[in-house]
């Protein structure tokens, strides 16, 4: 079985955490909770109710290489191996030992986040009364162990000495696991027979639900691989940092012995990785306005892995890739990686990911909102990686470009990545070096119906009609000196701009689809995008060539880089604009793809086919 479910004592749970038996995996993030979540964790102890389940890592196995460090609080004479690495429950138990078991103040935080030191104690008087409520029961106290009011000037309750606290009737909470501490402090206590048996009720309600405590582990024994691992933790973590494969690997790294013993230092992947972002982040095909819209360093970390599996596997496989592909960038396969082979080729897979960037932006992609699959970068980069500066030779790029092609028109990039990547890495590169086309290519197909259904972003072939258009060249219609580059895209602020405005299509009856559609679309200024506004068509051109001052036939040539007839707008004929610009829109598609696509009439589809906002 690759998990336990035992369930520990506190105070034993507690102990091993003192020895430093009990440790953290170092990727866990700092403990952090505060005085009132601490008062309400010790009320729930102290009544016996659960706290919920803990997960423990046992040591020693593939799944467990971290560096580990003690709980907060807990001070180690040297370095400790630990039994065990606690990778649920970081918070519950920090805040259980250093108020039941490390003998210091607890350092917490208050209701307004400012940090402050506490001790915890029990008023012994409210927490055995059937009336009392143990949340109230439950007090901390400042680090002098004296509550004021009145800003400091008053005092409201003095635990200051033992005498005090016995006096108040406040059981210290830090004695729990001491028994000396705690019988002496009962002897000074239970002066007379009423405290003598509010002594042995407080036994009763209060100490021995404490130290009778039992917590609920999952224990993930040594022989737990470091895939269930990820997947486990994903699924139990309530309160740690999320777990994915770059965490782990980043702990497994940390963790790395022969690294240490050779640079003096781990390896820190995070810190590595950032490095690496803000290198690729110069690309806007990486890095858009939102956080999010990124590249991500799971496409990072495959690539790497499909380098690295490849080049391990191949000698023994020296199998045909129409077979069975070597390569491999799955989640274990990830997490097996080693660190020699992530240093070896993350340097080569950073070039790649400029020259990826460089590529995309010949293609018409010039930004992170515009990339038709962020996925399909991870094969394009390892290809490159794999065939070096032979991609830039006329043939080679031309074929890498087909395939591009073909896997963000065919639509080929939405789902089963796992086993696409390696397969097309591997025959797209054969393909380069004399061998048959990738199944990925002789699969790819487009149905000329399915440009009336591109309606939106969410679309990978609606931006790469999109791009397509930007990469055949094509002009503004107010700043038409030169070709839409990525220079103008961001600088004059490029979008997508409706050729039939919405408010026109809408007042003369045209489908909404059709109004939508990417055919009734194109890459223009948003300058151009003002005068055009809601105007005709036929109004909107005699606008442009006043505010120009350009001649009319200078306009209908600047209008036609997009595949318009400028003489369907000046008459403002929808229908036949929309029928002509479909037919080169689909021509457009056929050379990307190196193919013919489907006829609407043998293949017809509508925008109802498709989830709507698509």
């Amino acid at each position: 079985m690759p998990f336990e479910n035992p369930s520990y004592n506190l105070g034993e749970l507690l102990e091993m955490a003192a020895s430093g038996n009990v440790q953290l995996p170092d990727f866990q993030r700092p403990w952090k909770w505060d005085d009132e979540r601490i008062r309400s964790l010790l009320a729930t102890v102290t009544m016996g109710y659960p706290l919920g389940v803990m997960m423990t890592l046992e040591t020693g196995g593939s799944g467990a290489r971290f560096r580990p460090r003690p709980l907060t609080g807990v001070t180690l004479d040297g370095e400790v191996e630990p039994e065990q690495l606690l990778m649920d429950g970081q918070q519950r138990m920090t805040s259980l030992y250093q108020a039941l078991k490390s003998g210091r103040p607890v350092e917490t935080l208050d209701a307004r986040k400012k940090k402050v030191r506490r001790w915890y104690y029990v008023h012994i008087e409210t927490a055995i009364s059937a009336d009392g409520d143990r949340e109230e029961a439950v007090l901390s106290v400042p680090v002098d162990r004296v509550v004021r009011d009145d800003f400091g000037r008053g005092v409201v309750l003095d635990l200051s000495s033992e005498e005090r606290e016995c006096v108040e009737g406040y059981f210290p909470l830090r004695l729990v696991f001491d028994s000396d501490a705690t019988q002496e402090w009962m002897w000074r206590y239970a002066t007379d027979d009423l405290r003598k048996k509010q002594w042995k009720d407080f036994i009763k309600t209060v100490l021995e639900n404490v130290k009778q405590y039992q917590v609920p582990v999952i224990k993930l024994t040594k022989t737990t691989p470091k895939e269930a691992v990820c997947t486990v933790f994903e699924k139990v973590n309530t309160g740690g940092v999320p777990l994915n494969v770059f965490e782990l690997l980043t702990a497994t790294y940390a963790g790395d012995r022969e690294y240490f013993r050779t640079n003096g230092h781990d390896f820190q992947l995070r810190e590595h990785w950032g490095k690496v972002l803000e290198e690729l982040s110069e690309h806007r095909v990486y890095n858009g306005q939102d956080p999010s819209e990124r590249l991500a360093s799971s496409d990072f970390l495959q690539a790497v892995s499909l380098l690295s599996t490849y080049h391990r596997r191949r000698p023994r496989a020296g199998g045909d890739p129409f077979v069975a592909p070597v390569a491999s960038c799955k989640r274990r396969d990830i997490l097996d990686l080693p660190l020699e082979d992530y240093l070896e080729w993350a340097p080569k897979v950073v070039e790649a990911f400029h020259w990826t960037a460089r590529f995309l932006t010949v293609q018409g992609i010039f930004s992170y909102r515009d990339l038709p699959y962020r996925t399909q970068v991870v094969p394009l980069a390892a290809i490159r990686t794999m065939l070096g500066e032979a991609t830039d030779e006329h043939d080679a790029l031309e074929k890498i470009t087909r395939w591009y092609w073909c896997g963000v028109l065919g639509e080929q990039y939405s789902g089963a990545l796992e086993s696409r990547f390696p397969r097309d890495m591997e025959q797209v590169v054969a393909w380069v070096r004399g061998g048959k086309e990738p199944e990925s290519v002789t699969a790819a197909t487009f149905r000329a119906a399915r440009l009336d259904t591109l309606l939106s972003r969410n679309s990978a072939a609606y931006k790469g009609v999109y791009a397509l258009v930007l990469r055949q060249g094509c002009y503004d219609w107010t700043h038409s000196k030169d070709v839409i580059d990525a220079t103008i895209f961001e600088e004059q602020q490029v979008d997508i701009v409706r050729i039939f405005p919405s408010v026109w299509c809408n007042k003369n009856g045209v489908p909404a689809a059709q109004r939508d559609s990417i055919v009734n679309k194109t890459p223009l200024t948003q300058h151009t995008a003002r005068v055009i506004a809601s105007r005709s068509p036929a109004a909107y051109m005699r606008a442009l060539e006043t505010e120009t001052g350009m001649p009319g036939n200078w306009l209908d040539d600047a209008v036609a880089t997009h595949l318009i007839d400028a003489a369907d707008l000046r008459v403002a004929d929808f229908g036949t604009f929309y029928s002509k610009r479909h037919r080169e829109l689909v021509a457009l598609i056929e050379e990307a793809m190196g193919r013919r696509t489907i006829p609407a009439e043998t293949a017809p589809e509508s925008a109802s086919d498709y989830q709507e906002g698509e």
